[in-house]
């Protein structure tokens, strides 16, 4: 299937996101490289899941702030799709062997913290037992998949950051938190192809 790309990530980008970013020089900013999955798994009670991770309270862009599991790309990875496994085993505690990646997404740009993040979408044949990375993880979010796709979830906030005051963004809202930015951009794409699936 192909992918919907970023006609899908920025119906959730911020506006100024927006309208800054056909005249940004990504190149010349010289960003670092990280990857991140979507994980997909069966509950106890065999319904379709997706975790996410709030991150802890830190001095960062990034702070207390809901994301993917994944991380940075070091050399010793190899490749950018073992980044997203190696990580992802890090911050949560699932196995990289029991974790199948089933489609590689449209990378993003994150301009606070200067990294492009390439997403992946993945599932694991069990439910996992998280164990959160104590360092980096504040909380394990289990997503119901059905509460994800449903059209309630998506919203409006009014969120500060360290870069702008009083934004108006759209945003996931599940398990009662605000999912918003790039996060939030490569929800909707993965939304998106989910949706044309069903």
């Amino acid at each position: 299937m192909p992918l919907p790309g970023e006609v899908a990530q920025f119906e959730m980008a911020p506006v100024e996101r927006a309208k800054n970013f056909d005249t940004m020089d990504i190149a010349a900013r010289n960003p670092r490289e990280a990857a991140v999955i979507g994980l997909f798994y069966p509950s106890l009670t065999k319904e379709a899941m997706l975790v996410l991770i709030l991150r802890k309270t830190y001095k960062g862009v990034h702070s207390n702030q809901v994301g993917f599991p994944g991380g940075k790309w070091e050399t010793y990875d190899g490749s950018i799709e073992a980044t997203a496994l190696r990580e992802t085993e890090e911050e949560i505690g699932v196995p990289r062997d029991r974790i199948s990646l089933v489609k590689k997404m449209t990378r993003v740009y994150i301009p606070p913290s200067n990294f492009w993040v390439q997403p992946f979408m993945g599932f694991t044949e069990y439910t996992p037992e998280f164990v959160p990375e104590e360092a980096e993880v504040e909380a394990i979010l289990e997503v119901r998949v059905t509460d994800f796709l449903s059209e309630e979830s998506l919203v409006v906030k009014k969120i500060t950051t360290s870069y702008a005051k009083d934004l108006d963004v759209p945003a996931f809202l599940l398990n009662k938190n605000v999912v918003w930015g790039a996060t939030a951009m490569m929800l909707s794409e993965m939304k998106n192809m989910l949706m044309k699936t069903e």
